[in-house]
């Protein structure tokens, strides 16, 4: 038997999501506190899924 939830896939730390949007983590970090990124603090570290991070952007361009 497969296993059918949906796969998330989850960006942790500000570092990472830097990575991903290509910022330095000094200017990731500013967007994560002023809510410029859909991300939310979970035990102290900031955490967004990839596909809503990547969608952010894709939409301005469109």
């Amino acid at each position: 038997m497969e296993d059918q939830s949906p796969k998330i896939d989850l960006v942790w730390g500000c570092a990472a999501i830097a990575r991903v949007i290509r910022r330095t983590p000094r200017q990731c970090f500013y967007m994560l506190e002023n809510g410029t990124l859909p991300a939310k603090k979970v035990g102290g570290r900031w955490v967004i899924e990839r596909g809503k991070l990547l969608a952010l952007f894709l939409e301005d361009v469109a």
